[in-house]
């Protein structure tokens, strides 16, 4: 039986610096929610880190989708990805960049690898 990729870390962030003699992530400004004053509001930058393990040896596919319900998203991200076996983790960095907003709200993502569920969660809006 195959591993199944397991989720280290998922965080939505201002940045995601990573250090070229060592490999480090610094992770800037962790946030879980976004406040606006009017709708709708677009959100200029905001990154995606996630890390995980489990991946078979070989070529994925990361997708992220987000929408008001769990079966209204729309894909905000689908990207490759190589993993050298399952022992491996693996951490993902991706920008994202005038995601709208229609109006306040929690948001639902869908993070898939390989159109497998992986995590359902919501990133809130407020006023």
């Amino acid at each position: 039986m195959a591993p199944k990729p397991q989720l280290l870390s998922w965080l939505t962030c201002d940045a995601v610096h990573v250090d070229p003699a060592t490999g480090k992530h610094t992770i800037l400004g962790v946030f879980s929610s976004i406040r606006a004053t009017q709708f709708p509001v677009v959100h200029p930058t905001m990154t995606w880190f996630l890390s995980v393990a489990g991946c078979t040896t070989g070529d994925h596919r990361l997708q992220i989708s987000m929408g008001p319900t769990a079966t209204s998203t729309k894909e905000l991200l689908s990207r490759p990805f190589s993993s050298q076996g399952p022992q491996h983790r693996i951490n993902l960095v991706s920008e994202i960049r005038g995601l709208s907003f229609p109006q306040a709200g929690d948001y639902v993502l869908i993070i898939k690898i390989d159109d497998a569920p992986l995590l359902a969660t919501t990133l809130s809006v407020t006023t």
